[in-house]
């Protein structure tokens, strides 16, 4: 995934959406990353079209990786292959 961004979909007052954005920034990967509130229909419409049911969710434009352990997982993994994200 060398120019797809990443989607964030959050809530503002979640322990666990607050772990993910956190990622997000300490990491630097504000670039790649949209944040995607969930308090917004249409986010939400988009969240629940593409499987959302746990939030954080993190969308990588193949797959939905849901709840802060798989979403942190998957920035991982973006930070390891040089932002690239994809092998």
């Amino acid at each position: 995934m060398t120019s797809a961004q990443l989607e964030l979909f959050h809530h503002i007052a979640d322990p666990a959406s607050a772990v993910a954005r956190r990622y997000v920034v300490d990491y630097g990967l504000e670039d790649r990353v949209r944040f995607r509130n969930l308090t917004y229909p249409e986010v939400e419409a988009d969240f629940h079209r593409l499987g959302g049911k746990t939030a954080p969710a993190l969308w990588d434009g193949t797959h939905l990786h849901q709840g802060a352990e798989a979403v942190v997982a998957r920035l991982q993994a973006v930070v390891n292959l040089g932002r690239d994200g994809d092998t």
